[in-house]
């Protein structure tokens, strides 16, 4: 089978060193993946072509790239399956700086997991022999467990495309694995500590859910569901006087007792309502959704069918009763 391979390239060493694109057409075995290909590339067309790769088999996460726009582990990408218009594009992952060619620099990926301290820090004395967890609550880690540290979640990642500070989803769903450990923090499994860290500014509350890490991973880890579940955990330990805490009750309560999201309030009830400095720093946005004629009512109806709506947050909220 004959694939056409569109690549970005660096060539750092030459002068004013400038992104470009390159096109080859290489032969590969019809169950062929996009990885077999970059490598016909390196080794038939341009030896100086660069590249990671190691096992070959989805377990090392050397190979992740960006495949028709989207991060993802060339081994397990079958060819056939990723042409679009006779032609295959790929590209170096995003948010990390490119060294060569495919190749990127992982360091502030990896600082960002060492921030999270990514190891246990049991309390109290140690045990005779080891520190014992239940089968079940690894069953529930097992997921997270699987991470092999490939970054394509930190690749597609829109908010650190604004903001490089944002701790990010490999380093955050990173922390999940240890703040849900029996074994880690105080009895309950969970450590105020971390999570106090977690709930500062660039950590948890920064996500905006925009789902691109969940599809990013090749592992069925999923970064942001761990994230709102670091959330959750906050919120239980106490960590209710942060901006994402407020943002999150202010919504919930909203809509549970109209029916739908009240615009108006949600900003000063997130940011705090005697917050004065904080609030005048909206008050641009407010002069432009207003001279727009889009500001919304100010008196906020409750909707005809708010009751139901009600009924699904008083069901999600109670424990469900036993028969």
């Amino acid at each position: 089978m004959d694939v056409t391979i569109r690549v970005k390239r660096f060539d750092p060493e030459v002068a004013d060193p400038q992104s470009y694109w390159q096109e080859f057409t290489v032969s590969i075995e019809d169950n062929g993946t996009v990885l077999d290909a970059l490598i016909k590339i390196r080794e038939d067309n341009d030896g100086a072509f660069s590249l990671r790769c190691s096992c070959r088999s989805s377990i090392c996460g050397s190979c992740a790239v960006r495949i028709n726009g989207h991060a993802g582990l060339a081994c397990k990408t079958q060819a056939a399956t990723a042409i679009k218009d006779g032609v295959i594009t790929v590209e170096p992952m995003g948010n990390m700086p490119v060294i060569k060619d495919l190749v990127v620099n992982f360091d502030s990926f990896w600082d960002k997991i060492m921030e999270v301290e990514p190891y246990l820090k049991p309390e109290g004395p140690e045990p005779e022999a080891e520190y014992i967890a239940s089968n079940e609550s690894m069953l529930h880690l097992s997921d997270v467990t699987s991470c092999i540290m490939c970054g394509s979640c930190v690749s597609d990642c829109t908010v650190l495309e604004v903001d490089p500070s944002f701790l990010g989803p490999a380093a955050l769903a990173k922390a999940y694995r240890f703040t849900a450990d029996p074994r880690d923090g105080n009895e309950k499994g969970v450590s105020k500590d971390r999570l106090e860290e977690l709930t500062k500014p660039s950590g948890m509350w920064d996500c905006t859910r925009c789902m691109e890490c969940v599809q990013a991973c090749p592992k069925g880890v999923a970064p942001m569901d761990r994230i709102m579940a670091l959330r959750d955990q906050a919120m239980e330990a106490g960590f209710t006087n942060t901006n994402g805490a407020r943002h999150t009750e202010a919504f919930s309560d909203s809509v549970g007792h109209s029916g739908w999201l009240d615009e108006l309030r949600l900003v000063p009830k997130s940011v705090g309502m005697t917050n004065v400095t904080a609030l005048l720093g909206y008050a641009p946005i407010a002069i432009q959704a207003l001279t727009h004629g889009k500001m919304p009512p100010i008196i906020h109806k409750k909707l005809p069918d708010a009751k139901n709506v009600k009924k699904i947050f008083d069901k999600v909220e109670k424990p469900m009763e036993r028969d």
